[in-house]
């Protein structure tokens, strides 16, 4: 089943806060949470102690399950949707279609190359034996990515938005250790990746709306999730 998303440009004013006018500013604090959870994992590449941990409690999950239930599949992409979502129904946000169109398609490019070098690059072996490319969680990253999107653009209309959010993410971290594909280390170093990928994309967005969105009035996109059989994925297409 191939389900398609179009999403049709619209003026600022129709989809903007009109009380929100400040860019995000860089806080040194707002780094603690995502180092601390990139560090557990990269630190837990090589502590003993952490790959103990991962045993304990990927052993612990396969005792308490019977079946596999792939939802994180899906999930790891609501968070973000639902912000395009919200906007179709009228619920506006901190940015219009162009800004926030710009800001994911940077944090999904900060996000996906991380996190594939990384994959590349690494030697851990899945807790199935599948592979050697479990670190880090690419679906958790994801899914953190989209959550901490969600929270920047809806945190000044409610708070619940942003928790909702976190809370989809948290859940497709843990379905990937449920449904033994990831470690608990690979899920931590995921969640970082994703909140600081959106992170740092919301501080380079003045910067590259300035230099190179700058005169493109209209932005026009085509989010398109598929399936192959194997494997589901995510395709953007943006026109401007």
């Amino acid at each position: 089943m191939l389900l398609s998303l179009n999403l049709a440009a619209q003026k600022k004013e129709q989809d903007t806060l009109a009380t929100q006018k400040k860019q995000i500013q860089f806080k040194p604090k707002s780094l603690i949470i995502p180092t601390v959870l990139i560090g557990y994992g990269v630190i837990g590449l090589e502590s003993h102690t952490l790959k103990n941990i991962n045993n304990s409690t990927s052993s612990e999950l396969r005792e308490h399950i019977d079946n596999q239930f792939t939802i994180d599949d899906i999930s790891q992409y609501t968070p973000f949707l639902t912000v395009y979502g919200l906007n179709a129904f009228g619920i506006k946000g901190k940015n219009n279609f162009k800004d926030r169109t710009i800001i994911l398609g940077t944090a999904y490019l900060i996000m996906g190359s991380t996190v594939n070098i990384l994959k590349s690059t690494g030697n851990v072996e899945r807790p199935d034996g599948s592979s050697t490319n479990s670190f880090p969680s690419g679906h958790t990253a994801t899914a953190f990515m989209g959550a901490e999107f969600l929270y920047q653009e809806y945190r000044d209309v409610s708070v619940w938005y942003g928790i909702s959010g976190y809370l989809i993410a948290t859940g497709t971290g843990f379905f990937r250790m449920y449904n033994d594909r990831h470690w608990l280390t690979d899920v931590a170093a995921g969640a970082g990746i994703g909140i600081l990928s959106t992170k740092i994309a919301y501080w380079l967005h003045p910067i590259l709306k300035k230099t190179i969105f700058n005169e493109k009035e209209k932005l026009n996109g085509v989010v398109m999730p598929y399936y192959n059989g194997e494997n589901f994925g995510l395709g953007m297409s943006m026109t401007f």
